[in-house]
């Protein structure tokens, strides 16, 4: 049975086609890891188990062996204790977050090694928006030799109308990341704020402004709860797709009460969603620890111990664990 849940998040569908290499190489990415909002504005699923997995992400999606998912979630348990009293307080967790969001960052920068080499082939450390420009057609199917001399000629491209909106959506990105003196040329670092860019505070700003600009109904700059929650056009086709669609509302409204209104006085500003979606704030971090630990805090200690870290595994790495309690001290 199909579902047509608003609204779709297309940000979440990470895997793409084989044939989309070149593409992927060169364009932003939609999902940005350790970063609470995604840019088209949909609350970010996975945080936090990007933010307390880090790189070992991968592993537990890929291994999805319950015993051997036990002993990699005892090992960082073990790694986050760093004053091995057997629990978990809000400054451990917040030093750990601090460390994988960072994590994050630096496979971002090698990453960006790459993608830079692409589309600087001459190397000689600029790249031009024209070059990029015919990188990006070419990934799209364009002749890349055609479309350098149109270019060099200032002949007139013909290019579908959805290609030439994700062209001018590059193009403005493009400007923005280029530091000045603007030169439309970028070097590496700006190349990686061009792709990443939640760790550049300009870009980062830039980044809300896109957001709001795409929830904001009354054009105030500012978001109101019903601007946050609103649900995109779309009809709900049955009863599991109005359930998503309550689930969708009700996090949106946590997650605005709560979080982003830093003063709670039932507006957003852009100071204020810009301090959300900094990935390296150390405050954000901080209130992240005391939210996770929160979750699985059953004692109410304001600590998580072990049991409880693989009694809400899933909520920490994405998989369950069964029948934790029983070997849990046999194997720790």
């Amino acid at each position: 049975m199909d579902v047509y849940a608003r609204p779709a998040n297309n940000s979440a569908l990470k895997e793409k086609p084989a044939d989309s290499k070149d593409e992927n190489e060169i364009l932003p990415p939609d999902h940005l890891n350790g970063v609470k909002m995604e840019m088209d504005g949909h609350l970010n699923k996975e945080f936090h188990q990007e933010v307390f997995l880090g790189k070992e992400m991968e592993e537990f999606e890929e291994d999805s062996e319950p015993r051997k998912n036990r002993k990699k979630l005892m090992v960082i348990f073990s790694k986050v204790d760093i004053n091995k009293d057997k629990k978990i307080g809000a400054k451990e967790m917040q030093r750990w977050i601090m460390e994988k969001t960072d994590e994050h960052f630096q496979e971002a920068v090698e990453e960006n090694k790459m993608h830079f080499r692409a589309v600087d082939p001459d190397g000689d450390g600029h790249v031009s928006w024209d070059e990029y420009k015919i990188k990006f057609l070419a990934s799209k199917g364009f002749n890349e030799k055609e479309i350098a001399e149109k270019i060099r000629n200032n002949e007139e491209l013909k290019i579908d109308e959805e290609t030439q909106e994700v062209l001018d959506n590059l193009k403005d990105r493009w400007y923005q990341a280029d530091n000045p003196p603007p030169d439309l040329l970028l070097n590496e670092e700006e190349f990686l704020s061009f792709l990443h860019p939640e760790h550049s505070r300009g870009m980062l700003k830039f980044m809300v402004k896109e957001i709001i600009r795409d929830l904001d109904q009354d054009g105030d700059k500012k978001l109101t709860l019903s601007e946050f929650i609103s649900l995109p056009v779309g009809t709900v086709e049955n009863q599991q797709a109005q359930d998503i669609d309550d689930d969708w509302v009700k996090d949106r409204k946590k997650e605005f009460e709560e979080v982003i209104d830093a003063n709670h006085d039932g507006i957003v500003t852009m100071e204020e969603l810009e301090e959300y979606m900094d990935p390296m704030n150390e405050y954000n971090a901080l209130n992240e620890a005391k939210q996770m630990i929160a979750v699985a805090d059953e004692n109410q200690n304001h600590h998580l111990e072990l049991e409880e870290i693989l009694k809400y595994s899933e909520y920490f790495t994405g998989s369950k664990l069964m029948d934790y309690a029983r070997n849990v001290h046999e194997e720790f």
